[in-house]
């Protein structure tokens, strides 16, 4: 265990210290990759643990070259600099907005911060590294439900309710969203002589964790409901 601290710590880079440091990136860069993969997003196993890899490659190459030619003014931090601004990019690519909502920024976070792994591995700050590794794993795990609990996102929704001639509550539809936390925006109705119908268009905000079907069977008893449809809203 003490070789293996030596082989990861060492300001002399070796052949065996070098993949030592490579194979705890890809362990470090599997752990979080392996997370995201479970949720189903864009970045997930495969992806991070190239990443983490990669960073920790290009952070021993920086100390290599200086160290290789017995260069005294080599800045091992150009190469360090250089994978935080193009990381970037690869985090860019995780985020997809999808009509007024935006996914993928918990995702493009985790893949910076997999890069950050890989360069103190690399750079032979094991320790902090694997602290570091448990904050962000604990992070993804276990701050989620306390997210979902404490701070519930809202997504703006156009919900469109049909009704057998004029037979809509515009009192007691507003009763029923509010009662499971949607927040009504604005709202408008359109009635057809020909159909003998009623519809209600409702721009509303919409908690991420309502229960859709027990909304629906709230709405269904404000009138004589024909038909219920929400959608995003572009």
């Amino acid at each position: 265990m003490h070789y293996l601290a030596q082989l990861l710590s060492a300001p002399e880079l070796s052949p065996g210290s070098a993949l030592v440091r490579l194979l705890l990136a890809a362990l470090a860069g599997g752990l979080i990759g392996l997370e995201r993969e479970m949720r189903r997003q864009t970045a997930g196993l495969r992806t991070h643990i190239l990443i983490c890899i990669g960073a920790s490659l290009l952070t021993l190459r920086s100390i290599w070259m200086p160290q290789s030619f017995g260069l005294d003014r080599g800045d091992p931090t150009r190469i360090a600099a250089q994978i935080v601004s193009g990381i970037g990019f690869l985090g860019a690519g995780a985020i997809v907005k999808i009509g007024n909502n935006t996914k993928g920024l918990t995702t493009a976070a985790s893949i910076w911060s997999v890069a950050a792994l890989g360069m103190a591995i690399g750079g032979g700050m094991w320790l902090p590294a694997m602290g570091a590794l448990v904050l962000i794993l604990a992070t993804l795990t276990l701050l989620e439900p306390v997210e979902r609990r404490f701070f519930p996102g809202e997504r703006i929704k156009l919900l469109q309710i049909w009704y057998d001639e004029s037979t809509a509550d515009r009192k007691r539809i507003d009763e029923a969203l509010r009662a499971y936390g949607l927040r009504p925006q604005s709202i408008d109705a359109f009635q057809s002589l020909t159909k003998k119908q009623t519809r209600i268009n409702i721009l509303v905000k919409v908690p991420i964790n309502v229960d859709i079907e027990r909304l629906f069977k709230a709405i269904k008893g404000t009138g004589k409901v024909l038909k219920i449809q929400m959608q995003e809203k572009y």
